[in-house]
């Protein structure tokens, strides 16, 4: 706040003089001002957390240590189509042999999300079964626990499917989030974003060719 000091003008005759005295300005509101903006930034940046998707990896491959060889029995190759639709098939597409028949499904809990379920039926159980003792106060353990225990139920999973996402032409980015939910929701414990390769392109295109024509054209 400023402040102005008067002075008392000169007594007697004579024609008094105006006199410019300077201003004190009272910086103490400026500084408690910004102490309060300045806790409330700090208080806000620590409480307004970024929305991260916490996808669990794979373990990096020692060196010279050949990648482990893809069971085709277990392959499940999903892919994204456009329109928010789901293309999906058992095993993977040899240009040699008898290509796949692909299934369109859609992101609904009677879609995607039912074959992620019964591909990983016995996986998806043992971790519902675990979550409910812990809900229920059967079986007591800790976050950290309770975390590191899924973890190793998906590191011993010998049946469960290996899901391939794959992106065909006009995928919008928020199906890639939405069926990377499904893996979480699913309990997937292996799965990897890849690239859809020439012969699925074409899969995809005789695909919309027999839908257009209304023949071979299946779903679940």
């Amino acid at each position: 706040m400023a402040e102005i000091v008067q002075e008392e003008g000169h007594k007697g005759k004579g024609k008094k003089k105006a006199k410019k005295h300077g201003t004190h300005i009272d910086m103490t509101p400026m500084v408690d001002l910004a102490c309060l903006l300045l806790t409330f930034f700090m208080l806000t940046t620590a409480f307004n957390k970024p929305k991260v998707m916490e996808i669990i990896l794979p373990e990096k491959p020692k060196e010279n240590e050949k990648p482990p060889e893809l069971d085709k029995s277990r392959a499940l190759s999903i892919i994204l189509f456009e329109e928010d639709k789901v293309l999906w098939y058992s095993g993977l597409a040899d240009p040699s042999k008898d290509l796949p028949v692909l299934t369109e499904t859609n992101f609904t809990k009677e879609g995607i999300r039912k074959v992620l379920l019964q591909r990983n039926k016995e996986l998806f159980m043992s971790i519902t079964q675990m979550n409910k003792d812990v809900v229920d106060g059967k079986l007591k353990l800790p976050r950290d626990s309770i975390e590191g225990r899924i973890k190793r139920f998906y590191k011993a999973d010998k049946s469960g499917p290996i899901v391939l996402i794959k992106a065909a032409d006009g995928v919008k980015y928020r199906n890639i989030v939405d069926i990377i939910d499904e893996m979480a929701i699913t309990n997937i414990a292996r799965y990897s974003l890849v690239d859809i390769n020439s012969v699925e392109k074409t899969m995809v295109q005789n695909y919309i060719s027999s839908k257009s024509s209304g023949t071979g054209i299946n779903k679940p």
